[in-house]
């Protein structure tokens, strides 16, 4: 592959339209399963980080490697939270003994 910029940002912005479309085209119904699957993406988007992060010398690149890894912690955090919340609402209370 090239090292052109050009092509890089073209491949971004095609990808950003592939998954706007394919995230819309989603039920309802599928979003507790889906946000836990991404929940899993998010965490071996964090693990790439931080092995990246890790073995880069420059300065710029472990500036944006700790930005990385704080957003998708938090990305992923925040994912299973809101997944935990949702399947709450489908418990059963226990009745008081």
């Amino acid at each position: 592959m090239t090292d052109d910029p050009i092509v890089w940002l073209t491949i971004f912005v095609l990808s950003v339209f592939v998954g706007i479309e394919v995230i819309s085209k989603v039920s309802s119904t599928l979003h507790t399963p889906l946000m836990s699957g991404a929940n899993a993406i998010h965490g071996v988007i964090l693990l790439g980080a931080v092995i990246v992060t890790g073995t880069t010398d420059s300065t710029i690149a472990v500036a944006v490697g700790l930005v990385a890894i704080v957003l998708a912690s938090v990305n992923m955090v925040g994912g299973f939270v809101v997944t935990d919340r949702m399947l709450q609402m489908f418990t059963r209370k226990r009745a008081p003994k």
